[in-house]
């Protein structure tokens, strides 16, 4: 396809870009698509731009970035989503908590002289187990409110 622009954007300016040549070719050969984009984003292009096109085609090219409906749906469905998948983890630090502390009854019970040391380490247990539930619900707020 013998195709010839003059632009200072192609190498030479001898009509050298296979991008607007493919454009051109699948719009008709329409003088606004025979451009290199970048000519666009100009100032002074954009009325001349603006009457060449269909007013429908003008507007969707000077409008910003918007999200539908349904994709902020989407999102907040699967925000919740996340954060419900988040807060399990909280389930499993109570389970923890009710190990140790039944786990202290049963060595208590075995061997009431090292009380104090299992006591101590009972209190570990449910640090730990406590600090497990409280990542998962900082995760879960994470999701919510920071993303």
């Amino acid at each position: 396809m013998a195709f010839s622009h003059r632009c200072s954007f192609c190498p030479g300016g001898k009509g050298q870009c296979r991008a607007i040549e493919i454009a051109s070719s699948l719009r008709g050969g329409s003088r606004v698509l025979a451009r290199p984009v970048s000519v666009f984003n100009r100032p002074e292009a954009r009325s001349e731009q603006q009457a060449l096109l269909p007013v429908s085609v003008a507007s969707l090219l000077t409008r910003g970035f918007q999200t539908s409906a349904i994709s902020r749906d989407i999102d907040t469905a699967a925000k919740f989503i996340g954060a419900g998948a988040a807060t399990v983890g909280v389930a499993g630090s109570g389970a923890g908590i009710g190990t140790v502390f039944g786990s202290l009854i049963i060595g208590y019970a075995r061997n009431p002289s090292l009380k104090q040391q299992l006591f101590s380490y009972a209190i570990l247990g449910f640090a730990l187990s406590e600090a497990m539930g409280l990542f998962c619900l900082m995760v879960a707020f994470l999701i919510l409110f920071a993303m």
